[in-house]
């Protein structure tokens, strides 16, 4: 882990990025277990926050659940990068934007409370761009969950059931943002979300730990910059496969090691045919090349397949996703 030297950082960067302690002083909790204070790992997360090497402690939601939300991109000419991307990041529904190697060259995530919000985000960044917007919708996720093993042993959340939206109660929407845009660094951040929402403590902290229990949070916990911590070299890997295959390859390619995300999406007739996805994340580009070739010679099924690489080289914006109007947390 790049730049992390010192044990109490590195373990809480590393062993709290899921299952992060939903109770009254949950840094109270992280203190006990590394031996140091609660006023010491509030410091330290602030410092490693301030640095750049932490996006937020927070959530991340299964998507389409409690939101909408899809992958889209642009082919920006070289000339207008910046202005494009410019564009695309003031969609306050879009929480992530990446500059990668193709000429579909400006990726990014568009978020929002339904799909009406983020057909508009997609329609605006086109018409002040000027430029046509693929819209690669999800159609099955295998693996979304983008927790980052720091020690480089590529541990991994296990397989995890469907969300199971059933619970979804009035209200849910709102706690989920708060907890998208980041707990208060402070010892009752719970109780700072309960009192900007005008609810109880105790009734938020529920609400959590059945959004959690229910999958509809997918994690919550430390949200590392991977870019910040060494992790450079990252490539979006597309495959050009039918649905058929996709059902047999896509859960063995989502288990191989780097491969930190795996979805299958929705093609483009006649410009963009691929439905497969993996990332893979690695700390340089020979490295990321091996994992992508190890991964494809597990599988039968991507050898000699047609596919893509998509090296990211600049991150533009990378935020928790927009589920409901923010309100501002003290």
């Amino acid at each position: 882990m790049e730049g992390v030297s010192d044990p109490i950082d590195r373990a809480l960067l590393n062993d709290w990025q899921r299952d992060f302690p939903i109770t009254e002083r949950p840094f109270g909790v992280l203190a006990e277990t590394l031996g140091t204070s609660e006023t010491n790992v509030i410091e330290r997360l602030r410092a490693r926050t301030e640095a750049g090497q932490v996006t937020r402690l927070g959530a991340t939601c299964a998507p389409n659940t409690i939101s909408a939300s899809t992958l889209a991109a642009v082919a920006a000419p070289e000339d207008r990068i910046e202005e494009v991307a410019e564009i695309i990041g003031a969609e306050p529904g879009v929480n992530h934007s990446y500059l990668r190697e193709n000429d579909w060259n400006l990726w990014f995530v568009a978020t929002g409370p339904d799909r009406a919000h983020v057909d508009g985000a997609l329609d605006r960044i086109a018409q002040r761009s000027g430029l046509r917007v693929l819209d690669l919708r999800l159609v099955r996720p295998f693996n979304l969950d983008l927790g980052f093993s720091l020690h480089g042993d590529d541990r991994r959340a296990p397989p995890r059931q469907a969300p199971d939206t059933d619970v979804l109660q009035p209200g849910d929407r709102e706690i989920v943002q708060a907890l998208m845009r980041g707990l208060p660094l402070n010892a009752r951040p719970y109780a700072a979300i309960a009192n900007t929402l005008g609810r109880d403590e105790a009734e938020v902290m529920a609400r959590i730990r059945v959004l959690s229990a229910a999958r509809i949070i997918a994690r919550l916990g430390v949200i590392v910059r991977h870019r910040a911590l060494g992790w450079r070299s990252n490539a979006m890997v597309v495959w050009d496969l039918p649905h058929d295959t996709i059902t047999r390859a896509g859960p063995v390619l989502a288990a191989q090691p780097g491969v930190t995300l795996c979805y299958e999406r929705t093609p483009v007739a006649g410009v963009w045919p691929y439905r497969l996805y993996s990332m893979i994340h690695a700390q340089s580009r020979k490295e990321a090349l091996a994992r992508l070739a190890a991964a494809a010679a597990v599988l039968p099924e991507l050898q000699g397949a047609p596919h893509l690489a998509l090296f990211s080289n600049r991150c533009f914006k990378q935020t928790g996703a927009l589920v409901a109007k923010e309100r501002t947390i003290a």
